[in-house]
Parts: structure tokens; C-alpha cells; sequence
């Protein structure tokens, strides 16, 4: 059994290695007796996450998702023993006690991606954001903290928020190009912009000003969270490492021409030195130095 868990274990690493860099990366400053749980939990998030990528049609993908609801709340089909995800994911929580109530959100809140329906105002993404990035965060900690839950609810709820407007921003040419509208509609009126442009992309005047809203409300985000930072005991730095890389993309991708047709550049290299710095205790919320 143990043999079994340590391969279901390396597989989630390697799946976060290849799919989510930043949260590898970020996952190696981490204790070495943590790093393969945070892996567990990453590995889950992004495999319901890529649901959407795997589909054509959401009824599929919300069959996937009620068996990932099934698995968390004990419902077998059959083949839940044979998901190396869920093997990890269900030690790491046994272990250090994970509500596996946020795990079933987490799911549930993923069923939004499955379909077309524009995201309909501000607060109903960052309620989106707590549920799936900002909670990895606080589940993140709470394994750090060997588990016991940290008072860290306020700093991963903004560093979750910032994190899932910054990939929203850098995700824009894969949204549009099939139909996903994930900047908020209250947001593109008082701009006086269009769904259908953004859809389109089409990166009028109008639409670019809901952007650079869209961008600054990110930026709140992470001001908000500067409230908080000192707070954050050193054993649990890790879990928000990915906060420090979020004002980096926010920037990259104000300096981009058009967001529909360019892609944000931020090489490995960087990313690891802005991580590192941060692990050293530089500020997550400082910008990089020159």
C-alpha cells in the first residue's frame, strides 16, 4: 500500500511539474516532508480545472465532475482506486484533517467553466476565486501548519483573487477563441464595451479600458493583501509563493499591443528568481528588482 501511495504521490508531481510550472516551482520551497501533498492538492485542482480542455460539450464534463464529487464524499463507481489523483488527494487529507467540504466547492464552482454563461459581475468572480484558487491557498497552509488552520483566510481569499484575475487576463485569446467570458459584464458595460467584441476579440477602445479596470481591480487585490503579509508565519510562505509572480504577469500584460493576439512572456528564469527572492523574505507584494 505504501508502495502504491508513493507512486500515486510521484505522479501528481510530475503532473503539477509539466502542467503548472508556477506551482511546482513554487511548491520546492516548501519542507520536503510537505512538497508531495501540495502536489496532491495541485494536481486535483488542475485536473478539474483542464475539465473543460477535455470536452466538447458540457454534459461530459459535469459527469466528470460529479465523480470527482462522488469520490470526495465516499460514492464509489468503481474506479476511484485506480486514480493515482485521488489516492494522494484522499492521504493528504486523511492526514492532516482537510474539509473535504472545500473540496467538493472547489468542483462545484468548476461547473461554470463547462459553459458559455458570461461571468455576470465583479464580486460573482471573486466569489468564483475563493472557492477555487484562494482556497488551494488555504488548504496549502493548513497542510503546512501540520493541520491545524492558520488565521490565513484573509490573505489566501486576496492572493486567490489577484491569482485567478491575473490568469484571467493571460487566458483572454483561449476564453474568446471559444466563447468564455470571464470579465465580469458589469465591468465591460460601465466601459461601454460588448461581450461580442470581447468574443470576437476585437480590443477596441472600450474594451481596453474594461481591461485596464479589470487589471487595477487585480491590483486591489494585492494591495489589500499587503495588510496581511507580515503575518504569514515563515512554514507557511509557500502556499501564497504564486501571489509574488501575479503583479508580474499584471504588468507584462499592460505592456502587451493587442491581448487577443499576443501572448505574456515571463521566462522560467524569471519566475524562479522572483520566487526565490520572495522565499528569502522579500516581499510578495515588492516589484522585482532591476
Amino acid at each position: 500500500m505504501a508502495g502504491d501511495l508513493d507512486t500515486a504521490y510521484a505522479i501528481c508531481e510530475r503532473y503539477v511539474r509539466e502542467r503548472d510550472k508556477d506551482r511546482f516551482l513554487a511548491g520546492l520551497f516548501a519542507p520536503p516532508d510537505k512538497r508531495r501533498h501540495l502536489y496532491a492538492l495541485h494536481a486535483f485542482a488542475g485536473e478539474i480545472a483542464e475539465v473543460r480542455d477535455k470536452i466538447t460539450d458540457p454534459i461530459p464534463g459535469e459527469i466528470r465532475l460529479q465523480w470527482w464529487t462522488d469520490a470526495l464524499n465516499g460514492i464509489e463507481h468503481g474506479d476511484g482506486e485506480g486514480h493515482p489523483v485521488l489516492a494522494a488527494l484522499r492521504d493528504t487529507v486523511t492526514q492532516f484533517s482537510l474539509p473535504s467540504a472545500t473540496l467538493v466547492n472547489m468542483v462545484d464552482a468548476r461547473v461554470f467553466d463547462l459553459y458559455d454563461d458570461p461571468m455576470p459581475t465583479l464580486q460573482h468572480l471573486v466569489g468564483y476565486a475563493g472557492e477555487t484558487n484562494a482556497a488551494i491557498m488555504q488548504l496549502s497552509a493548513i497542510v503546512l501548519n501540520d493541520g491545524e488552520v492558520p488565521s490565513t483566510a484573509d490573505i489566501a481569499g486576496h492572493g486567490g483573487v489577484a491569482c485567478t484575475m491575473a490568469r484571467v487576463l493571460l487566458s483572454l485569446p483561449l476564453h474568446s477563441s471559444r466563447g468564455q467570458l470571464f470579465i465580469p459584464l458589469d465591468m465591460l458595460q460601465a466601459h461601454g464595451a460588448t461581450r461580442e467584441d470581447v468574443l470576437a476579440g476585437n480590443a477596441t477602445p472600450e474594451v481596453m479600458c474594461a481591461l485596464e479596470a479589470f487589471r487595477a481591480a487585480a491590483f486591489d487585490h494585492i494591495a489589500a493583501m499587503g495588510a496581511y503579509v507580515d503575518q504569514i508565519p515563515d512554514r507557511l510562505t509557500s502556499a501564497f509563493l504564486t501571489t509574488a509572480l501575479a503583479r508580474h504577469y499584471l504588468d507584462a500584460f499592460a505592456r502587451l499591443g493587442d491581448p487577443f493576439r499576443e501572448a505574456v512572456r515571463l521566462p522560467q528564469w524569471r519566475r524562479q528568481w522572483i520566487l526565490w527572492k520572495t522565499a528569502r523574505k522579500a516581499s510578495l507584494l515588492a516589484p522585482e528588482a532591476a
